[in-house]
């Protein structure tokens, strides 16, 4: 009996490797699903603000809302196209002849908390998120929409 004194030990260390292991592996998970659900409302949102709001050098403002959902969101992931009446793009157009609006994150960066191994790699690259919304409001020359402030 006196030779099996830390075998409980040994064996609860053994099993919590394994169990904190998995543990954060859900947690990471659970984190991927929370970043990809929030890139996919921040462009629904950004292309929302775009819609609504006046037209103009909106992008610092647009990217200001959108990083209230992701917040590790930069200019350089965010991508804003304007469509005319025709459909092609011109972001040249103005509040009479825009017809939609085009918000696109890319190239979003992923980084894993849990020591997943050699398996995936340390960042993980999301796909592209994208939402197109048509300018119904495109004719308002003012931000007095909700949305605006």
């Amino acid at each position: 009996m006196q030779k099996q004194y830390g075998s409980a030990i040994v064996e609860f260390a053994l099993v919590l490797i394994f169990f904190l292991t998995f543990l954060l592996g859900v947690v990471d998970v659970a984190r991927l699903l929370w970043t990809w659900n929030a890139a996919s409302e921040a462009t629904r949102w950004g292309a929302r603000v775009s819609v609504v709001c006046k037209k103009g050098d909106d992008r610092p403002f647009v990217l200001s809302r959108m990083q209230k959902f992701l917040p590790q969101l930069t200019d350089d992931n965010l991508s804003i196209q304007w469509y005319n009446g025709a459909g092609a793009i011109d972001n040249a157009c103005t509040v009479k002849t825009c017809a939609g609006v085009s918000v696109r994150i890319a190239n979003l960066s992923y980084k894993w908390i849990s020591p997943v191994g050699f398996a995936i790699p340390e960042a993980l690259t999301m796909p592209g998120f994208s939402t197109y919304l048509p300018r119904e409001s495109m004719g308002q020359d003012d931000n007095s929409s909700a949305v605006c402030s």
